[in-house]
């Protein structure tokens, strides 16, 4: 297994791994679209995706959004249908927060849904609150912000 991070020849399978996963539980939405017209952007705009292999098969994505000031959105994780249950979303977590650590980063913050169980209770394990519950402004398939302070 490796993670790696911020390479553009894997921006296919982070956005191919995203539309499989929204598509089962939600639908796509106008941000999912622009986000894969362009998924280069969350790197140049200062953001991570990282890409977990598994034998040189991609099997999970994640990343971190720069918001400015030090604020992180953990968004975008993904892990294949296949290999769910493995705990590479631990990974993938685990590689996020030791980034936002290196990066002296201050807040990292996450949107979602409480349908999502396992995703919820992943994000408790480590150490995200809920400070918001109620409909999003900017995805209509959330209903939780989640953060977590840093530093």
């Amino acid at each position: 297994m490796q993670i790696h991070e911020n390479r553009n020849e894997f921006l296919d399978d982070f956005i191919r791994l995203n539309e499989q996963w929204i598509s089962t539980y939600f639908e796509i939405e106008d941000i999912d679209r622009a986000l894969a017209a362009n998924p280069a952007k969350v790197i140049e705009d200062g953001g991570y995706i990282f890409t977990l292999l598994l034998n040189q098969e991609v099997v999970g994505v994640c990343a971190l959004f720069n918001k400015g000031q030090g604020v992180f959105e953990l968004a975008r994780m993904a892990i294949s249908p296949e290999h769910q249950g493995a705990g590479y979303a631990h990974k993938l977590m685990e590689k996020c927060l030791r980034k936002l650590s290196e990066l002296a980063a201050n807040k990292v913050y996450l949107v979602s849904n409480t349908k999502l169980k396992p995703a919820i209770a992943l994000y408790k394990r480590y150490g995200f609150k809920t400070v918001s519950l109620g409909q999003h402004p900017e995805y209509s398939r959330a209903n939780i912000v989640m953060e977590r302070l840093l530093n």
